[in-house]
Parts: C-alpha cells; sequence; structure tokens
C-alpha cells in the first residue's frame, strides 16, 4: 500500500452527471448559478455540459446557453460530454476546456445501450479524439460498469484493462474508472483499479464511485490507499442511477470533501461554499439533499 496522496483533485460532476436525470426542466439560469457557486468554491475541474442529442437527455438540451452564460474561474477546466463529431463542434463552439468521452467495460451494457460492441463503441471516438487533440483540448475517457453491470452481474477484470488500453490509445490524458450502479466493495474496487494502473498511468486515473449500497465513501479510501489522487463527486449527491431503484447517485461532494478534510488531504475546495450550493440546488429542486456532512453542517448553522 502507498502512502495516502498528500493532495486530490475532485472532479464536479452534478451540473452534468447529477442534473441529467431530473423529470422536471431546470432553467438555464439554475444550471449557470450552480456552476459559478461551484467555481467560487474552488474546484480544478467541473463537469459543467453534455452535447448529445436533447431527444435522449432532455435536460442537457441548455448546455450553450449555460457554457455561454458561466463566469469562468481562471484554473478550472469546464468539460463537456461528447458523443460524436457533432457533440465535439458544439463543445468546441462552447469553449470547453475538456472533451469527455465514453464506453462500458460490459459487453452487455455495451450492446443494451448503444447496440454495438466494446471495440465498436470505442472505435467510435477516433475522429473526437484526433479533432480534440488538434484543437489543442483535454480529453478524458470514462468508463462505465467498470465494477459491475445491471445485465451481466460480474464484469472481467480483462474487459477493464481492454477498455482502459483500447482509451490510452486514443490519446487520453485522464481515464475515469466509473462504478455505475454502486455496487463496489473496497476489495473489489482495489482489484479493479490496480487492474487500470497496469494499463495506464496512476496520476490520470479516476474513481468514479455511486453511493447505491452506501460504500462510495469506503472505496474512495480503498482507492487512496493505491495511490489514486482524482475522484468524481457531485454536489448534494445529486443524480440517480437509471439501472438502479432507489440508487442515490454519484457520492456526495461534501462527504468526499469532509472525508478528505479529516484524512489531512489537500483539495483546494471550500466546503463552506460546497454546502451552500448544495442548499441552494436542493431548495431549487424542492427535496432534502443527499449529503450527510452537507446536511448536517447546514443544520448546524441553524443553530
Amino acid at each position: 500500500m502507498n502512502a495516502l496522496p498528500k493532495q486530490v483533485k475532485i472532479v464536479e460532476v452534478g451540473p452534468r452527471d447529477g442534473l441529467q436525470n431530473e423529470k422536471e426542466t431546470i432553467p438555464a439560469e439554475v444550471k449557470t448559478e450552480l456552476v459559478n457557486r461551484l467555481s467560487s468554491a474552488g474546484f480544478a475541474n467541473i463537469e459543467a455540459a453534455s452535447f448529445v442529442s436533447p431527444k435522449w437527455v432532455p435536460q442537457m438540451a441548455t448546455s450553450k446557453e449555460v457554457m455561454a452564460a458561466i463566469a469562468r474561474r481562471p484554473g478550472t477546466l469546464y468539460s463537456a460530454l461528447t458523443p460524436n463529431m457533432q457533440g465535439f463542434e458544439a463543445a468546441l463552439a462552447a469553449k470547453a476546456d475538456e472533451v469527455v468521452i465514453f464506453g462500458s467495460a460490459s459487453e452487455a451494457f455495451s450492446q443494451k445501450n448503444i447496440n454495438c460492441s466494446i471495440a465498436e463503441s470505442i472505435a467510435r471516438f477516433v475522429d473526437v479524439a484526433k479533432a480534440a487533440k488538434g484543437s489543442g483540448l483535454r480529453l478524458r475517457g470514462s468508463i462505465s460498469c467498470a465494477f459491475g453491470c445491471p445485465y451481466q452481474g460480474e464484469v472481467p477484470l480483462a474487459a477493464v484493462a481492454d477498455v482502459v488500453g483500447r482509451m490510452r490509445d486514443l490519446g487520453c490524458d485522464e481515464i475515469d474508472i466509473a462504478d455505475t450502479i454502486g455496487v463496489a466493495t473496497p476489495r473489489k474496487t482495489q482489484a479493479v483499479m490496480e487492474t487500470a494502473i497496469g494499463a495506464f498511468r496512476l496520476d490520470g486515473l479516476s474513481g468514479h464511485f455511486h453511493d447505491t449500497y452506501g460504500q462510495a465513501l469506503a472505496n474512495i479510501y480503498a482507492s487512496l490507499e493505491l495511490g489514486i489522487s482524482i475522484f468524481h463527486s457531485s454536489v448534494s449527491g445529486l443524480g440517480g442511477c437509471p439501472y438502479a431503484k432507489g440508487a442515490t447517485g454519484n457520492v456526495a461532494t461534501e462527504d468526499v470533501l469532509y472525508m478528505m478534510n479529516g484524512l489531512g488531504i489537500h483539495t483546494g475546495i471550500d466546503l463552506d461554499i460546497v454546502v451552500d450550493a448544495g442548499q441552494y440546488i436542493s431548495q431549487v429542486l424542492g427535496r432534502k439533499g443527499a449529503s450527510r456532512a452537507g446536511n448536517a453542517i447546514a443544520a448546524k448553522r441553524a443553530g
């Protein structure tokens, strides 16, 4: 086991991954306000938009407006999901700093969701990857269902290594290893992460954990023990998983920050500002936030 990293990067995914499954349409001004609040907290990377077809993800139809309206903080990367060249062109026009391509480690998930094999799905991103590099944009690859699949169950470690290798060969600067349905536990997490480390450089790998079974913080700690130093989280625990009933979705940013602060690990992020942002978006959505630390801190303030 390595000593725990002294510093980590937290990628805030609430404005994109967190909000995309909300049923009620959220106005662009609210999304813009949320991104601005998160920017002021000091995040190095915020996933702010998704240039997918509005037919598939209606909630992201305002991505162009949001990217045009946000107050960009120097030093923050604003990322956008780009499924194809059309999406890439839109992200480029919107001045995204980083484009995100995605594939699955599960063959069944790939076939059910996009009707093609893993290899075919990654091959579709060749042009996007080349265009990103040619335009000087950062390229991130995201691998879903790396720890388990709602259709096939177990996902072989060899499949994870294969997709990491394919993403690496496309020129990805960073690769996310995602527990899409939140089924991982710490030992499983370490087995998968060790496999990923064998196929890509350690400082370019990130953990994206969902908290469906309440294991996300334990899995993040297990990843820290291996030297992983990039993690994704969502303010107020925004986001559900459409493949797991009752899933709470992404691990809450406030909970991750509370743990990192307790471990003495530097994040550069102001937890109090994130708590405010979480309370803001929860009020807009008309429900209590899913962050235990965020709710506890807010309640303590209210005294």
